[in-house]
């Protein structure tokens, strides 16, 4: 039986516990034990960002971090988006601007964006581009995510 360890992290705001075998990946461990489905597992090389998660503020893949690095670690996934039953404003624009279309790219965008406008509250299109290329939508062209990005930008700027 592999050697477990116990883990305790905040998880959209709630302290979380559980344990991890040295070797789990973090995806692993949000998506298996703390039943946080919301976070995909796509190329499990880092490269799609489909498990785009914000560890201590900061966009990092989850496929590529082990469970056990996260112990005592501040984590945001797509769940914590929605506050008190209302969408956050991203979410709200990737739905009124049709930015999703399989939805397997979209938790992982939803917090690269999330990211991205935390460090770039007013981009232009080339820089929200840029911002989010590091995660692949094979169904959208991108037009919509960018455009939900623009306008989720302008609505949090107030």
């Amino acid at each position: 039986m592999a050697e477990t360890r116990t883990i305790k992290m905040t998880v959209n705001g709630a302290a979380r516990e559980g344990q991890a075998a040295p070797r789990k990946l973090l995806v692993d461990f949000l998506r298996q034990d703390l039943g946080l489905t919301g976070t995909h597992v796509g190329c499990e090389h880092g490269v799609c960002g489909a498990c785009t998660i914000l560890v201590n503020g900061e966009a990092i893949r989850s496929c590529l971090m082990l469970a056990v690095q996260a112990d005592g670690a501040e984590l945001l996934t797509v769940e914590g988006l929605a506050r008190d039953g209302r969408l956050h404003p991203l979410q709200e624009a990737f739905r009124d601007h049709h930015a999703l279309q399989c939805g397997f790219c979209t938790p992982g965008m939803l917090l690269a964006a999330y990211d991205f406008l935390q460090m770039n509250p007013a981009p232009s299109e080339a820089e929200i581009r840029e911002g989010l290329a590091a995660v692949l939508c094979r169904c959208t062209g991108y037009q919509g995510i960018v455009r939900a990005v623009q306008a989720a930008a302008e609505r949090l700027r107030g």
